[in-house]
């Protein structure tokens, strides 16, 4: 007699349909290699047939994968379901909450503030994670999400909390006038900030370099390799960097995005409360201090 399929197949399953490696599948489980190969070769051994085909290093599911990883996201859901009701039984603000947004807002807008929500929470813990990728809620990568662009489909509900600012920036003590301006390459053309350089600057007053990484264009402006388009909220807080531009040059709307299953759980209510203040919370940085008296 067949051992039934457990929880545990489903997820290999639903790693290695979404990180298309057994490796990469690996370490988003946690697990040694060998682990879901071997894990792998015991399902489709149940099932009788082939779950995906490896086609230029990458796992494609075959049409009994297709329907596997579909049924294995309908298991995901119920226990999602489950877990969330599960922990709405309380009212605590305890336990864990996974934010995401790209690099450049994980590390320089929310973890420098994290201190005060943590504080407001002792027993609150949070995942932070820094991806590039629109992670999804649906599936239940992550709880709640920051981005730049209001997603045009999918189950979560989003709101607009407010709006950051650019400005142009120059390493602290150049010639702005002696600078080129370093700015994204061609693929990340459609940034409202590529966008700003490629309407204001002349091809002939580009650096040769180009980015493609928010981080990395403040790295290149800090040593000195030209001017670039920065969000205020990082950039007036280095001392290797000065403003340049007498206002800001463009605004992004910043957006919250929550599953709605998860909305109402305590512990994702106080960190979305949270990070909707974070644009109040950056204007009272940015307001003139008052002198002492």
């Amino acid at each position: 007699m067949k051992a039934p399929l457990q929880w545990s197949d489903l997820r290999v399953i639903l790693a290695l349909a979404r990180d298309g490696s057994l490796s990469a599948a690996a370490q988003s489980l946690g697990v040694d290699q060998t682990t879901v190969s071997r894990r792998l070769a015991a399902v489709e051994a149940a099932l009788a047939g082939r779950l995906f085909l490896r086609e230029r290093g990458r796992l494609l599911p075959t049409a009994l994968g297709e329907t596997a990883i579909a049924r294995a996201g309908e298991v995901e859901s119920a226990v999602g379901a489950l877990e969330t009701a599960a922990s709405a039984s309380g009212d605590a603000v305890a336990g864990r909450v996974r934010m995401t947004a790209v690099p450049i807002l994980v590390n320089q807008l929310i973890v420098p503030r994290l201190g005060d929500l943590l504080a407001r929470f002792p027993s609150l813990q949070v995942d932070a994670i820094a991806d590039s990728r629109d992670l999804s809620l649906s599936r239940g990568e992550t709880d709640i999400a920051l981005r730049f662009a209001r997603p045009e489909s999918g189950s979560g509900l989003c709101r607009k909390i407010g709006a950051l600012a650019f400005s142009v920036y120059a390493p602290r003590g150049a010639d702005p006038d002696g600078l080129p301006w370093v700015t994204y390459e061609d693929r990340f053309l459609h940034f409202p900030q590529a966008r700003w350089v490629a309407a204001n600057v002349p091809a002939d007053k580009l650096a040769r370099l180009r980015i493609n990484d928010a981080e990395g264009l403040v790295q290149a402006v800090r040593s000195g390799l030209g001017l670039g388009v920065l969000p205020d909220f990082m950039a007036t807080r280095d001392p290797a960097l000065v403003r340049v531009s007498p206002a800001p040059v463009l605004h992004r709307d910043l957006w919250l995005l929550v599953h709605p299953d998860l909305r109402q759980l305590p512990r994702v209510g106080a960190a979305m409360a949270w990070l909707a203040g974070l644009p109040a919370q950056l204007a009272r940085e940015a307001a003139p201090q008052e002198p002492a008296a």
